[in-house]
């Protein structure tokens, strides 16, 4: 009976999602845009993570990833605002934009590796050569493959995935949301909820959710659609990204970290599916199914991100093409030398560098606009961004 209702409630969530009054309506496009990034991966890997290393305060450790994501997001429509009141802000904000777009680049290039990596072990979870070679061999095939369409034909018809993978991930989610809150329901009645102590604490803690932060990244892309939405509508469609994915993600660790039985679990790449095995059988295949469709979309969409940022910041001298070279060598050496977890730890150290060199160019313009105490929370978020560049550590 539970597979039928995660079942109905995906089903209900795409007819939702195709709806064209909802489909075509300019604000909501322009909002799945940054969250299908904010959740598109990390649903994947927080639960087990968070699960196993905090126990009852889970929900606690999401929500403070939530609010750091938040934070940094004001800081980035400060300057989508700022922007669009003062397009010249000086030769030194101009070259701090430069090392933030480089910083961004080579966020993607690990970024991509993250997605790839995923989608190799999820791609091998259900068959005879589930172990961490084949994975590999698999992410090695696809980084070739985006290599070759990317060098020979660009990416125009693989993005056009996006559209069709957004929605099955997001109706997906609601099928497991479902699950869950049927799976804490009868836990809850059978006074059986789960209540595991933490097993890391203290700095160690910190430094952790720190090396975590790109779980809850993507917001940013924002940033980068003002050819197709305004300032004003770019604003309120991050804010509004950012909520339904802290909605979403709230839920999904409140309801998994509470009733389902994490002990003994080893933590890797595909542990959720062995986390959602007791909630219902059909969960882990449609986890599987999101998790590759989700994966190899975002691969594509930030390879393609990467190639033209770096022809943008060189000036053409570099185009594209070249690259695309670039991010698969990159790619392939953090696939065969590092566990998915490092590479987490290192995007979220990537990307942590972008969002410091962001809030240091909101601090300016802030200070520059005589709004004093704005420009010194910016500036206390741009030094915790770069703390986080520094000392954020992987899952053990």
């Amino acid at each position: 009976m539970l597979n039928g209702f995660i079942l109905s409630a995906v089903v209900l969530a795409a007819i939702l999602l195709v709806w064209p009054r909802l489909a075509n309506a300019p604000l909501w496009r322009a909002t799945v845009t940054p969250l299908a990034s904010i959740i598109g991966s990390g649903f994947l890997v927080l639960g087990p993570i968070l699960d196993v290393s905090f126990g009852y305060y889970a929900p606690l450790a999401m929500a403070g990833l939530c609010l750091l994501a938040w934070a940094l997001g004001d800081a980035i429509r400060f300057n989508i605002n700022d922007i669009e009141a003062r397009p010249d802000r000086g030769a030194l904000i101009a070259r701090i934009e430069l090392l933030a777009s480089a910083s961004l680049a080579f966020a993607f290039f690990i970024s991509v590796a993250y997605y790839l990596n995923l989608f190799g072990a999820f791609g091998v979870s259900f068959t005879s050569v589930d172990d961490t070679y084949h994975a590999r061999l698999l992410t090695t095939s696809v980084f070739l493959v985006i290599l070759f369409v990317g060098w020979t034909r660009g990416f125009g018809a693989l993005e056009r995935m996006e559209q069709i993978t957004v929605g099955a991930k997001l109706s997906i989610i609601a099928g497991l949301i479902v699950g869950l809150v049927f799976f804490f329901g009868e836990k809850a009645t059978e006074g059986a909820l789960e209540f595991k102590p933490p097993t890391v604490t203290g700095v160690s803690a910190v430094f952790l959710l720190a090396g975590l932060i790109v779980t809850v990244q993507g917001f940013e892309t924002s940033r980068y659609l003002g050819g197709t939405y305004d300032a004003q509508t770019r604003v309120r469609s991050m804010k509004w990204a950012q909520i339904v994915a802290s909605i979403i993600y709230m839920l999904y660790i409140s309801l998994l970290s509470y009733s389902v039985d994490a002990s003994g679990l080893t933590l890797n790449e595909t542990a959720i599916i062995d986390l959602m095995r007791v909630v219902a059988p059909i969960l882990p295949l449609l986890l599987v199914a999101a998790a590759l469709s989700a994966q190899f979309s975002a691969a594509v969409a930030d390879s393609s991100g990467s190639g033209g940022l770096i022809a943008e910041i060189s000036g053409g001298r570099v185009s594209e093409k070249m690259g695309y070279l670039v991010l698969v060598a990159v790619g392939l050496f953090l696939t065969w030398r590092f566990d998915v977890f490092q590479i987490i730890t290192y995007a979220s150290r990537a990307f942590a560098l972008y969002y410091a060199l962001q809030a240091g160019i909101a601090a300016h313009a802030a200070f520059a606009t005589r709004r004093s105490s704005r420009g010194l929370f910016y500036l206390l978020l741009s030094g915790t961004g770069f703390v986080i560049a520094v000392f954020g550590t992987p899952v053990e």
